[in-house]
């Protein structure tokens, strides 16, 4: 049957501009790419940490499940002042850092521990549910507004009955808060996470801005390189409080992050990934105060270092010149996988456009 003239015309058109169009789609995404520079290789995650208690300290484990919020575990819950309920961080009062919390998967319970005031031995502890209910929660909290920097959380707060001998530890009267990752009232991003840089609403739970802080073993050995050549000092990458280690490709190289995938087989390329893959939009990098002088272990603060080196050569954000960078802050798309050490990232897009915007 023949064509009518109209239908005759289309064709012509369509052969016309598709070319056109597939041209300046792929011309547009090439520049971007490569005025950033080519994509790295896959990498492989070497660590995985949480952070149970904000500025506490850190544990290391073999996986975890990757949450919208942030990997399961990582800064639900936060000492608090009372009783205005206002964060309390390292940043001010380094022995934060020997308040130690340790998971038991089997009872699915946090044990929380100190060392005791005027004590050698003694310590301080209690236990609580890891994954409460939300009637373990009536009986034994109740809801407060607790306050991150600018930012003010519904939260749910234990009684002293639980908590009470950490006001020994702290020196003052305290309280542990709690948020759920799933809330309905949650915690939402601002900065470079806030929806209409995002494109998307997300949340967090108790860190300072993003769900989900990522570095390099090829940075931090860079950064230790120096250090070793200005003061003889070796430091552990645990004192960046980073949730995902990566072996990485160049040092710094993460800089232009811009999406990465976690894969849980090498070998497979990003495009042939499915629902067994994991995505988190990398949002900025991270500005970083003198809490890695802060030696995790010991509490003991370095009056310099890695301070004073990163000052020198990683004020690289124009967004915030006045403060060094180390590792990534990303936000996850996810549905709940499983993360594990071994796994293989990959890096998906990236970009020469990062530019912190500070504030929560």
């Amino acid at each position: 049957m023949a064509l009518s003239a109209t239908s005759q015309s289309a064709i012509i058109v369509s052969a016309f501009l598709l070319p056109i169009l597939t041209y300046v789609y792929y011309t547009r995404n090439f520049n971007s790419q490569s005025a950033a520079g080519a994509l790295p290789p896959p990498t492989e995650i070497t660590k995985l940490f949480i952070y149970p208690i904000k500025s506490c300290h850190g544990i290391s484990v073999p996986s975890a499940r990757l949450l919208p919020t942030g990997l399961d575990l990582d800064r639900t819950w936060m000492w608090v002042t009372y009783p205005d309920y206002k964060f309390l961080t390292i940043r001010n009062l380094a022995k934060m850092t020997l308040i130690r919390p340790d998971y038991n998967a089997s009872t699915d319970t946090l044990t929380v521990t100190a060392p005791a005031p005027n004590s050698i031995d003694a310590k301080l502890q209690f236990s609580v549910p890891a994954h409460p209910s939300l009637s373990w929660l009536e009986e034994n909290t109740e809801v407060v507004n607790a306050t991150v920097w600018s930012s003010t959380t519904k939260a749910y707060c234990y009684s002293t009955k639980l908590t009470g001998g950490f006001n020994d530890f702290f020196g003052k009267e305290v309280r542990l808060v709690y948020k759920p990752p799933f809330s309905d009232e949650p915690r939402k991003l601002g900065s470079n996470g806030a929806k209409d840089l995002l494109g998307r609403d997300a949340n967090t739970l108790f860190p300072d801005m993003m769900p989900v802080l990522v570095g390099t073993e090829k940075s931090i050995g860079e950064l230790n390189e120096r250090l070793k050549k200005a003061e003889d000092l070796s430091i552990d990458v645990r004192r960046f409080r980073p949730n995902i280690l990566v072996k990485g490709d160049k040092p710094w190289d993460e800089d232009r992050w811009k999406t990465l995938r976690i894969s849980p087989q090498a070998g497979r390329k990003w495009w042939k990934l499915g629902t067994d893959c994991e995505v988190l939009d990398v949002t900025q990098r991270c500005a970083r105060c003198h809490v890695p002088n802060v030696d995790p272990e010991t509490a003991e603060e370095h009056k310099r270092q890695p301070w004073d080196t990163l000052m020198k050569y990683r004020r690289v954000d124009e967004g915030i010149k006045f403060k060094p960078c180390f590792g990534m802050l990303c936000v996850p798309r996810g549905h709940g996988s499983m993360l594990s050490v071994g796994m293989v990232m990959q890096v998906t897009k990236v970009t020469d456009n990062h530019k912190y915007i500070p504030g929560f």
